[in-house]
C-alpha cells in the first residue's frame, strides 16, 4: 500500500504588529530622553546618599576637574547666545558669524577671554584637544570680579531664573571647591546643586 504524501505548507507570521511597537518605542525613547553632553575633562563625581534631582533645564552647569580647572555648560541656547554676546560685549572682543556657531556647537565652554578668539578660529578637532588644558580663570580682573563670576552674572542676566550646578571630581582639593563656592556667595548665589553619584545607605 503506498504512502499518503501530505502537502507541505509553508508558515508565514505577519511581522507587522512587531514592527509597529518598535516604532512606537523607539518613538517614545528618542522624544523623552535627555542627551548627556561631552565633558572635555573626565570627572568621577564623589558619592553621595542624596535623591535630589537636578532640573534638566534652565541650568548653568559648571565643571571642576581634579586640578581645579573650570568649565561650563548651558542647556538653553538662546540664552547662551545672549551670554556670549554680553561677555564679548564687556571685553570688546569681536567674534564673526563662523566662530559663534562654533561656540554655541561647542558642548562646554571653558577658554580666557584673551585667547577666546583665537581658540574660536581652529579646526573643530583641534578645538576638541585644546580645551582641556584651558579652563575658565578664577583670578580677580580690574572691576573685583573673576571672569568665572562674569559668566554668571551675565548667565543670571540672561535668565533670572537659571538654577546653579557644580559638579567636581572626587580627587579635586577643597580648598578649590571652597573657593568656587565663595565666588558664588560673593555674588550673593547662595542656592546651588552639588553634583554627586549615587550610593545606596548600607545596612
Amino acid at each position: 500500500m503506498g504512502k499518503v504524501k501530505i502537502k507541505k505548507k509553508s508558515t508565514w507570521i505577519d511581522m507587522t504588529p512587531m514592527s509597529d511597537v518598535m516604532v512606537l518605542l523607539l518613538t517614545f525613547f528618542m522624544l523623552t530622553s535627555t542627551f548627556v553632553k561631552n565633558e572635555p575633562v573626565k570627572v568621577v563625581s564623589p558619592g553621595s546618599v542624596s535623591e535630589v534631582k537636578v532640573p534638566e533645564k534652565n541650568v548653568l552647569n559648571i565643571l571642576v576637574d581634579n586640578t581645579g580647572k573650570i568649565f561650563m555648560s548651558m542647556d538653553n541656547q538662546h540664552d547662551l547666545i545672549a551670554v556670549l554676546q554680553g561677555m564679548t560685549g564687556q571685553f570688546g572682543i569681536s567674534l564673526n558669524g563662523e566662530q559663534e556657531k562654533k561656540f554655541l556647537k561647542d558642548p562646554m565652554w571653558g577658554v580666557p577671554m584673551d585667547k577666546l578668539s583665537t581658540y574660536l578660529s581652529l579646526d573643530e578637532k583641534v578645538m576638541a584637544q585644546e580645551l582641556p588644558s584651558q579652563g575658565i580663570p578664577t583670578d580677580s580682573i580690574d572691576d573685583g570680579k573673576s571672569e568665572f563670576q562674569l559668566w554668571v552674572e551675565q548667565a543670571r542676566n540672561a535668565n533670572s531664573d537659571i538654577k546653579i550646578a557644580i559638579k567636581a571630581d572626587e580627587k579635586t582639593p577643597y580648598s578649590i571647591i571652597k573657593r568656587v563656592m565663595e565666588s558664588l556667595q560673593s555674588m550673593n548665589e547662595n542656592r546651588y546643586y552639588l553634583i554627586t553619584s549615587y550610593k545606596k545607605v548600607e545596612d
